[in-house]
């Protein structure tokens, strides 16, 4: 009832439906005396519909498609309730304009709820646009935690991720916005570019 928790490869019993997944993230609330009630009736219908899943409701889980399936299981830990979240990579096999979805959600989670969201999100643009505090680690270690702005610097991202990039301003959230730097460009707008042949 206190913390809830989606790994990065849930895995469900073979036919359950989504409905069936999404009700089980209300069990911590049954007890042998407290059984279904409209409140979780009500919780597993706000996450369906939350998460564009009411019309997969009748589907099996193991029928769907990744992006489908992931939104299933993020369905059931937002019908869970709890006030802490922890997420592993919960855009994986999400086209982008899921992505996009499920990030809002966990923000309109956050802001309208309360809830505190702890997410592990591998793509940084994202994460300076939807996280309030980053923390960026290299090797099981702490290398930088903060604003997203204090964090996400070309520094941190090359010694973190062994990528060189550039950090600037993203024009819509105002967030860092990082721009890797391949082994075929130049960041240099001076230096003329090489192009394939």
């Amino acid at each position: 009832q206190q913390l809830g928790i989606l790994p990065q490869s849930p895995v469900a019993p073979e036919g359950l439906t989504v409905i069936d997944l999404v009700n089980r993230g209300r069990s911590p609330h049954q007890t042998w005396w407290r059984q279904w009630t409209k409140a979780d009736e009500q919780a597993v219908h706000d996450a369906l519909a939350a998460t564009g899943t009411t019309d997969l409701a009748d589907r099996a889980v193991d029928e769907l498609s990744g992006g489908q399936r992931q939104r299933a299981w993020i369905a059931m830990a937002v019908a869970q309730g709890t006030p802490v979240l922890l997420l592993d990579e919960p855009t994986t096999y999400l086209d982008l304009a899921h992505q996009i979805d499920v990030l809002d959600l966990v923000v309109d989670l956050n802001r309208r709820e309360g809830r505190t969201i702890v997410m592990v999100l591998h793509d940084l643009n994202q994460a300076c646009r939807y996280a309030d505090h980053v923390i960026a680690m290299k090797k099981g270690a702490i290398v930088a935690e903060g604003a997203p702005a204090d964090v996400i610097t070309a520094e941190t991202v090359e010694d973190v991720f062994g990528l060189r990039c550039q950090v600037t301003t993203d024009p819509v959230s105002r967030t860092p916005l990082v721009i890797p730097v391949g082994r075929h460009h130049t960041p240099d707008p001076e230096e003329p570019r090489k192009t394939l042949a």
